[in-house]
């Protein structure tokens, strides 16, 4: 098999699912309960959290475990607007976000708030300029995602978090789901920030939300007591320690890790840039994580199913997009005929180029037979 596939999900690093069993195994009490056990698996939690704080540098933050980074996002974007509704009405947003930040704006917009989107450059980057202009006193809400989830266009969050600091009632969260374990961040400008263990080679069904210590939410989930006071549930505490796992393994080969599929994204741009049809819709500004592609005349799904028969696995668009087509393609380009016609090939370090060469023999094929 070659997989192609990791910004879709991620296998899981043997190290952090040893930790997840073994936490399983000799911790079997609940995390809230008064009794010793109880007490200890406390601790063991705590100690998860505190691991994570200090990896990432995060100065007074509190971390809000979630099932995913979608329940990240509508915790914050709903928790903002239910908690101050009353300040603003006013969101904005880009266009090239994740869907459960769209669809989530689509849902606010219907309790009579304002979504905004803020225009992009050529390259797909937010214009700052047009974020300037646009925010105003009623705004109290900006969520920006740090990488695009479909091209790995790389938005300039620092730089966002000056504009978004000139208002005092308003905060700023980005989606950090595609650059968390991959680009260096910093927590200190953000007031929120969604992540994600299985992007991160963790396990599914945990998530979190990075939170600035100050702000109150209003929960999403309300029953009771957790690890945090926003989000009510039994701590799912071997989920917690494999996830404080998976981040301390992949922030210690952040910088070797991303050297290397630079390396090898540059390779495959330069075998692809030799077949006829195929358009690079990815550019010098985006992650070398993501490459996507367009293939002319020759509609995604089925050219993502003809690869598989080889064994050879890709996305069409992110996983949770329900449309038939590249969103984020299509407002790049503004070509519907790319948006129809593009892959995503995300790329690891447990990449070979080996495999890149297998898959643009099969790619080659695949274009020929159905061309």
């Amino acid at each position: 098999m070659i997989y192609l596939d990791y910004s879709a999900t991620t296998p899981v690093n043997k190290e952090v699912l040893d930790s997840f069993v073994n936490v399983n195994e000799k911790f079997i009490g609940n995390a809230n309960s008064l009794h010793k056990l109880g007490l200890n698996i406390n601790k063991l939690v705590n100690d998860a959290t505190k691991q994570i704080e200090n990896i990432l540098n995060l100065k007074n933050k509190e971390i809000i475990y979630t099932s995913s980074a979608s329940e990240a996002n509508n915790l914050v974007l709903k928790g903002v607007c239910n908690k101050y509704y009353n300040r603003g009405k006013k969101i904005i947003t880009t266009k090239y976000e994740h869907s459960s930040i769209i669809e989530t704006c689509k849902y606010l917009e219907t309790k009579g708030f304002q979504i905004v989107y803020v225009n992009s450059n050529e390259y797909g980057i937010v214009d700052l300029d047009d974020l300037a202009n646009k925010m105003d006193n009623e705004t109290i809400l900006v969520s920006i995602c740090h990488v695009n989830s479909e091209i790995g266009i790389i938005n300039p969050i620092d730089e966002i978090a000056k504009i978004v600091k000139k208002y005092p009632k308003c905060y700023f969260h980005s989606d950090l789901t595609q650059s968390f374990g991959k680009l260096p961040i910093n927590f200190d400008n953000l007031d929120f920030a969604s992540i994600s263990a299985h992007k991160i080679y963790g396990l599914k069904g945990i998530g979190a939300l990075i939170k600035n210590e100050k702000i109150e939410l209003e929960p999403l989930i309300h029953g009771g007591k957790s690890t945090s006071i926003y989000r009510s549930g039994t701590p799912a505490h071997p989920l917690i320690v494999s996830f404080s796992k998976a981040i301390r393994l992949i922030y210690e080969n952040i910088n070797n890790n991303y050297n290397y599929v630079l390396e090898l994204s540059n390779y495959l741009q330069n075998k692809l840039s030799n077949i006829n049809n195929v358009a690079i819709n990815s550019n010098k500004y985006c992650l070398p994580y993501i490459l996507n592609i367009s293939v002319s005349n020759i509609k995604s799904e089925t050219l993502m199913h003809a690869l598989a028969e080889y064994d050879i696995y890709v996305s069409t668009k992110t996983a949770c997009n329900t449309d038939d087509y590249s969103i984020s393609v299509y407002e790049l380009t503004k070509d519907m005929n790319k948006a129809k016609s593009s892959l995503r090939i995300s790329l690891s370090h447990l990449t070979t180029k080996e495999e890149l060469d297998i898959f643009i023999d099969k790619l080659q094929i695949c274009i020929a037979k159905l061309g």
